[in-house]
C-alpha cells in the first residue's frame, strides 16, 4: 500500500518545477531547454524535436524575409520596379536620379482610389510574409525567402492605409473593399500559394471557393 501511495504521488512530485503537460504527456522547459516526460505516450527524444520545431516557426522576423531589394543592379529596388509596372502613366523620380519613384498616376485595386504621390502607396504582398511563414515558409532558407519578398508576381502598389488593415490576413478574414476586385484576388492567392507550395486552412480554402466562381 505504501508503495502505491508513493507511485500515485509521483505525478505531483515531477511536475512540481513548473509547466502543464501536453497531450503527448510531457512539457518544455524554457530554462533547460529540455523536454520531460511524465506520462504515455510520451517519447522525450521525438516530442523535444518537434517542440523546438514548433518554437522556431512561430519566430516570424521580418528582416529574415530580404525585400525590396535591387536584383538587377539598376539602382532601383522592387519597390521602384513595382511602382513602375502598376503606373498608368510614365513616372518621375526624385531628384532626376531615375532610382526612386517620386510621382506617377496609380488606381488601387483594392478600392479603385486614384493616387499620384508614390509615398501614398505600399507595395502589398498579395501572400503576406508572415503568413508565408505560418504556412510552411518558416523553413526556407534566407535565399528562397528573399525570392518569395521579391517575386512581383506576389506583389501590389496599393494605398497605404488598406494595406496596414489588410495586415496578414488570409482571405477568410480580409478580402480588398472593391467587391469587382475579389475574384481575381483569391485567383492570385491561390497562384502563389501553389507556385510556392503553402499550405490552406479549411476556412480559407472555402473562402476562396466561394468567391472565385465568377
Amino acid at each position: 500500500m505504501a508503495l502505491l501511495v508513493v507511485l500515485l504521488s509521483l505525478p505531483n512530485l515531477v511536475l512540481s518545477h513548473g509547466g502543464g503537460l501536453d497531450k503527448s504527456g510531457g512539457h518544455y522547459s524554457k530554462k533547460t531547454n529540455e523536454y520531460h516526460c511524465h506520462r504515455s505516450p510520451c517519447r522525450a527524444e521525438v516530442v523535444t524535436s518537434n517542440a523546438r520545431q514548433t518554437i522556431t516557426s512561430m519566430k516570424y522576423r521580418r528582416k529574415d524575409w530580404p525585400h525590396w531589394v535591387d536584383l538587377d543592379k539598376d539602382c532601383q529596388n522592387t519597390r521602384a520596379e513595382i511602382l513602375q509596372r502598376d503606373s498608368l502613366e510614365s513616372v518621375k523620380f526624385k531628384r532626376n536620379k531615375g532610382c526612386n519613384v517620386s510621382h506617377g498616376k496609380w488606381v488601387g485595386p483594392y478600392t479603385g482610389k486614384v493616387m499620384t504621390k508614390a509615398s501614398d502607396l505600399d507595395i502589398d504582398h498579395i501572400v503576406p510574409l508572415s503568413h508565408a511563414h505560418r504556412t510552411g515558409g518558416a523553413s526556407w532558407n534566407r535565399q528562397q525567402k528573399r525570392k518569395f519578398a521579391n517575386d512581383p508576381d506576389n506583389l501590389l502598389a496599393v494605398d497605404d492605409a488598406t494595406n496596414q488593415a489588410k495586415g496578414d490576413k488570409g482571405p477568410d478574414k480580409w478580402m480588398p473593399p472593391l467587391k469587382s476586385y475579389r475574384c481575381e484576388y483569391v485567383q492570385r492567392w491561390s497562384k502563389i500559394k501553389n507556385k510556392y507550395g503553402l499550405s490552406k486552412s479549411q476556412a480559407e480554402q472555402q473562402a476562396i471557393s466561394q468567391t472565385s466562381n465568377c
